[in-house]
């Protein structure tokens, strides 16, 4: 009897445990169930030829799209799968796409439909039309009002925080109470500005990207590649940080905020320019990342550029078709299928010996992430081989290897919080497949400088270090200092980051690796040739009686 009361009490405690796990909401399901979403990058940085809006001083009477077609930008979304398309209704340097009068430098003041022009309102009535989802981009900040690039809306004058916060307040609540439901609202770089408010009234049906009130992460990159494995749990004590990202992965965390991998079509730009139409990815380089951010258990946001007539170019819609029929090539018909098992193992039979090169794998992750590792394994000639092995599945996992010919599949779950929840395993055969590269590890660091205790004064010093030259792109970076001689070392006592010359550089981009002398930089904002980034230390010696010395090292995570 007292065997059983104890097995009775373990069964309890892995069911509580797997209870315990944390699980997407209603609004994050639906939105993880699509899987691909297009972004839509339109404004005046489109008529500049670069990046963003530097000084929202452009003369904004050249801004007219005479053929603009949103029918058009849908078509385009579902040509390659699209569910949901994103739009950037007003970037950092201002311009605001809808006819609000919080700014004249609008939709109002420019020649398109003789001001009368309301572009979120012609795109809702689009994606209704095409049953897509409808995401918006507002940025937080605003170049007029001294609230810059990865600024979350923080004005660098003070005295000015009050009116812009009235303003930004007036402009989210404009474009999230027009024009009809919204799946997704994108904050980029964080948003300081309060406005959870307005969120619980107007976007209750929506995810959020970054800020306080962030229910989805971004990766640490703008290349479209989720690092496997993707676990979409973190602490939330982390995701209220608003910057949160893949580092923060816990299968044990206790709030889920999955992963959208953006990335750019034309390489590194996501602004249309003629120079930059050139740059537009191959299929194979499309591919690639949709095996590493869809086949990885994340959603992939994909970029698209309205030239100035306002129409996607032909050569991007022709690259965005040959993306998804390449897609449906590969996995529109398994071989076989499997669907909805509760158990460690899954056998899933062919007819007859049959060559495959890919699975598909998806769990039931309504219930949090109950499969921690797995092992595929084919029956080939009466004898089981296996095949590969991983850890996350989550909503897909693509896994793939060299032909082989079987006459069955068995998924076996050897580790699990649980019991596993396998909601399909099938079978591909995919022909003029190349293995895609395999992922890199993190790139070795760069030294930047030395530093040494004989500089310290009275066991204390400083150091500002110009990081422009090794951050040259939106991403993660790691900054690492180390010791010659651990036992008489230093210790980083404070860092700051500073984007810019911007005192208000929001804290939030900069992490610390607990217990060590290893920080976490993300860079969101554009990198050109006016941006830079400082990092400011302050360190202590941990031995007044010995000298010591180190390196400062960066590398690109």
């Amino acid at each position: 009897m007292k065997k059983l009361f104890i097995i009775l009490c373990l069964f309890a405690h892995v069911q509580v445990s797997a209870q315990q796990l944390a699980k997407p909401s209603a609004v994050q399901y639906k939105w993880q169930e699509q899987g691909r979403i297009m972004f839509v990058h339109f404004g005046v940085a489109t008529w500049l030829g670069q990046e963003y809006d530097e000084t929202g001083e452009f003369d904004i009477s050249r801004i007219n799209p005479t053929q603009l077609d949103t029918d058009q930008w849908c078509r385009v979304a579902k040509s390659w799968g699209a569910k949901e398309i994103i739009f950037v209704a007003k970037h950092a340097g201002s311009f605001c796409w809808w006819p609000t009068h919080t700014t004249e430098y609008c939709v109002r003041n420019i020649p398109w439909k003789n001001g009368k022009g309301d572009l979120i309102k012609d795109l809702a009535v689009s994606c209704k039309k095409a049953g897509l989802n409808l995401g918006i981009y507002i940025y937080p900040g605003d170049i007029k009002w001294g609230a810059g690039l990865g600024s979350g809306g923080i004005t660098k004058d003070p005295s000015k925080q009050e009116a812009y916060n009235k303003i930004f307040r007036q402009q989210l609540t404009e474009v999230l109470a027009n024009y009809g439901e919204m799946l997704e609202v994108w904050f980029d770089g964080s948003c300081k500005v309060p406005v959870s408010d307005i969120l619980q009234k107007y976007a209750s049906k929506a995810v959020i990207f970054q800020g306080s009130d962030a229910t989805i992460r971004w990766p640490g990159t703008e290349s479209g590649i989720l690092h496997y494995p993707v676990w979409n749990s973190l602490q939330g004590k982390v995701l209220k940080s608003g910057v949160a990202t893949q580092y923060d992965d816990d299968p044990d965390g206790d709030v889920w905020a999955p992963l959208e991998a953006d990335v750019t079509l034309y390489n590194h730009n996501w602004f249309w320019s003629p120079k930059n139409e050139a740059k537009r990815r191959s299929v194979d380089e499309l591919m690639e990342i949709f095996y590493k951010s869809v086949g990885h258990g994340g959603t992939l946001l994909l970029n698209s550029n309205p030239d100035t007539t306002g129409l996607i170019p032909a050569g991007d819609v022709k690259r965005y078709a040959e993306f998804g029929a390449e897609i449906n090539r590969r996995f529109e018909r398994p071989l076989a299928e499997l669907n909805n098992k509760a158990a460690k193992e899954a056998v899933l039979s062919l007819e007859k010996p049959t060559k495959i090169n890919h699975l598909l794998l998806k769990e039931d992750y309504r219930q949090g992430h109950r499969i921690r590792k797995y092992e595929v394994w084919g029956l080939t000639k009466n004898k089981w081989e296996k095949l590969t092995t991983g850890s996350s599945i989550g909503v897909t996992k693509i896994d793939y290897f060299d032909d082989v010919e079987v006459t069955a599949i068995k998924l076996k779950v050897t580790e699990h919080k649980g019991t596993p929840l396998i909601r399909s395993l099938a079978a591909y055969y995919v022909t003029g497949f190349e293995l895609p590269k395999a992922e890199k590890e993190a790139k070795e660091y760069t030294i930047l400088q030395e530093w040494d205790t004989k500089d310290f004064v009275n066991g204390k010093g400083q150091m500002s270090i110009d990081l422009g030259k090794y951050i040259t792109a939106p991403g993660q970076y790691e900054v690492s200092f180390t010791n010659a001689v651990s036992v008489t070392g230093m210790w980083v006592e404070k860092a700051e980051i500073i984007f810019d010359k911007d005192p208000n550089t929001l804290q939030e981009f900069i992490q610390r690796k607990p217990k060590e002398n290893v920080f976490f930089i993300n860079r969101t904002g554009q990198i050109d040739k006016g941006t830079s980034s400082i990092l400011k230390v302050e360190m202590r010696s941990d031995n007044k009686s010995f000298q010591n010395k180190g390196f400062v090292k960066i590398r690109k995570r």
